[in-house]
């Protein structure tokens, strides 16, 4: 799996206006060939940054959606922010969850 997650800090003029214009892309982005999720999410404390989040199944699922027309948009959209954007690509080799915690709480002395 391959997560791409991209943060914008908006000023306080835009940050509304900018939250809706990348929350209009999160359909579209779901409904690309790999994409396991979208998310939008803002950061509780720093109101100003906004993030979207995508999961991809596949390395080439992610270079397709960069190379999409919609990741233009959100190139142009990441130019709104009032400071330079923060883009991370992961690569996750495997993913556990509830189990995992089991598991590492029933090692505790």
């Amino acid at each position: 799996m391959f997560i791409e997650l991209v943060g914008i800090v908006a000023s306080p003029k835009n940050r509304v206006e900018l939250g809706k214009a990348l929350f209009s892309l999160l359909g579209n982005i779901q409904a690309e060939p790999g994409c396991i999720s979208c998310l939008l999410y803002q950061d509780w404390s720093d109101g100003k940054a906004l993030y979207i989040e995508s999961r991809w199944e596949a390395l080439n699922d992610l270079v397709q959606h960069i190379r999409s027309d919609r990741y233009k948009m959100l190139l142009l959209l990441m130019e709104l922010g009032v400071e330079r954007p923060a883009i991370e690509f992961l690569t996750v080799t495997d993913v556990k969850g509830l189990d995992f915690i089991e598991a590492a709480r029933q090692c505790q002395t």
